[in-house]
């Protein structure tokens, strides 16, 4: 059972070979040299640490009777 699918996270801001700028619009490549955060190339190489995950959803308040059986 894969958790990630290859293709959602293809960016040249998840790339291993790839090192974004200061103002995080543009990535400075080993090959490529600066290119877009969304593009990628051919050289394209996943790196699990760039990914930024989604915010996790805000629970709604809880009272107590919530938790009473």
């Amino acid at each position: 059972m894969k958790l990630f699918s290859k293709k959602a996270y293809r960016a040249c801001k998840n790339c291993l070979l790839g090192h974004t700028t200061a103002g995080g619009q543009h990535v400075l490549c080993t090959h490529k040299g600066v290119v877009d955060a969304d593009f990628c190339c051919r050289k394209y190489r996943y790196d699990p640490l760039k990914r930024v995950p989604r915010r996790a959803p805000k629970l709604p308040p809880m009272s107590e009777d919530d938790f009473k059986l």
